[in-house]
């Protein structure tokens, strides 16, 4: 062992003799260990990090979604089409401003789209 890991050992040790790891959560209670085995070893830290400060492949998922139908309301010719279109995208928003609630975060985003397709629409006429 180098001189670093002793150190950081004997920090440890002393930290638990004084009662300073007493009052930690989940305390006595197995870990929760992540099945990671389907990600590349090399990306694991990568999804960790991202997993630690509450990014969900479902937000993700939501936004690729929400930029490919915006996309198709931007090329689509069809009234009824772009209606469909707009349906599905207030259902998506619905969804992520739900998920980002949940998280403790504000979007205004569904607001924010129903403006921008109000002014798309009058710049189109």
């Amino acid at each position: 062992m180098d001189f670093s890991a002793i150190v950081a050992e004997d920090r440890i040790k002393k930290a638990y003799e004084d009662g300073e790891f007493a009052n930690l959560p989940g305390l006595g209670k197995p870990l929760k260990l992540d099945d990671m085995s389907a990600i590349p070893e090399e990306l694991r830290m990568a999804y960790r990090m991202l997993q630690n400060s509450g990014f969900s492949p479902e937000e993700n998922r939501l936004k690729q979604e929400v930029l490919t139908i915006e996309d198709l309301i931007k090329n689509c010719d069809d009234d009824n089409e772009i209606k469909r279109l707009h349906q599905q995208l207030s259902k998506k928003l619905i969804r992520y401003n739900s998920l980002m609630s949940g998280r403790g975060i504000k979007t205004n985003s569904s607001v924010f789209k129903n403006y921008e397709r109000k002014i798309e629409q009058k710049l189109l006429k």
